[in-house]
């Protein structure tokens, strides 16, 4: 390991996040009895300009007035380049910052988009004499925001995590796809011909690339890295998918922009009993070796040693997030 100490962000549950609109507050109370691990309540794009002044006051009577339980609850401010954004921060934070406990900032494109909010979000909590810290949830949206994402994800200690916006990336990217987190069927490998001139077309993931670069540098700064959305709610294999080919990558949540994707997210970012079983093994068969004197030994047949105690010791404590949850 690198004498470089990364200190990982607030330890929470963040398999599923669901958007809940702040314009529409009779949403509210169904997302707190929902199984969800993390709400936003969205003050940006889900919400008209018209209706923006009405959603911040639905949304400090809700986080005030509602039982959300023991869930994350977050707000989506508005981007740093419109008039509402101040007014989201200061308002919220100010009458509802006790059971605020991250703050989503969408559009970020530099370190010092995360040093503003910062700096706001530091004097309210020091005036009102707050003993909690709220944390940040990145949205890495644009072009601006992947070229700088090693910057933004180090920018603060209250960064938490750093979130893949995939609708608009790709306007900023100007991606030939008008889907939100779906494949693209001209995005795909045709085979040599075979012996009867026949070809397969093998589509792949043309989000792959963003969605590593983003794990990388929150991994690599101790941030929970956790994929978009999937626009598609009537579509739950495309859902799941999704959520796959991003766990595989390294996310540990996926957000949810209906309550039916909810499940889902929770079942593919939860690690399966025979997988925490495995890695409870791993860890007794490194004691074992440990006492013996051996720095490696034999599973199953594969080899394990030093790197399969962390990979093992990272499942075995998600398991317990979620059961104690």
């Amino acid at each position: 390991m690198s004498f470089y100490t990364i200190e990982p962000a607030t330890a929470r549950l963040n398999r599923s996040e669901l958007a809940v609109p702040g314009s529409q507050p009779q949403m509210f109370e169904k997302a707190a009895k929902s199984d969800v691990d993390v709400i936003f309540l969205d003050l940006e794009d889900a919400v008209a300009p018209d209706d923006k002044e009405q959603a911040r006051k639905n949304i400090i009577e809700g986080l005030n007035d509602i039982d959300w339980g023991n869930k994350s609850m977050s707000i989506r401010i508005n981007g740093l380049d419109t008039h509402y954004m101040y007014r989201d921060v200061v308002d919220i934070v100010e009458q509802a910052g006790e059971r605020l406990d991250l703050i989503m900032i969408p559009k970020v494109g530099t370190a010092s988009d995360v040093y503003a909010i910062d700096m706001l979000v530091t004097q309210i909590e020091d005036a009102k004499g707050y003993k909690k810290r709220i944390g940040f949830e990145h949205i890495i949206e644009t072009a601006l925001g992947m070229q700088n994402v090693h910057e933004i994800a180090s920018a603060s200690k209250r960064n938490e995590s750093l979130h893949f916006g995939v609708a608009d990336y790709a306007a900023s990217t100007r991606a030939r796809t008008t889907v939100i987190g779906g494949v693209n069927p001209d995005y795909s490998v045709l085979t040599d011909p075979a012996d009867d001139g026949s070809r397969d077309v093998h589509w792949g993931d043309m989000w792959h690339y963003a969605l590593a670069r983003m794990v990388v540098a929150a991994r690599a700064n101790g941030l929970r890295p956790v994929d978009g959305p999937f626009g598609d709610f009537s579509d739950p294999d495309g859902y799941v998918a999704a959520a796959k080919r991003a766990a595989v990558l390294g996310c540990e949540g996926k957000w949810a922009i209906h309550p039916s994707q909810i499940a889902l997210a929770n079942e593919v970012m939860s690690p399966s009993a025979a997988e925490v079983e495995k890695a409870n093994r791993i860890l007794e068969a490194m004691a074992q070796a440990a006492a013996e004197g051996k720095g490696a030994v034999s599973l199953d047949g594969r080899l394990i040693d030093y790197a399969s105690i962390r990979q093992a010791e990272v499942l075995v404590e998600k398991a317990k997030q979620i059961a104690g949850n």
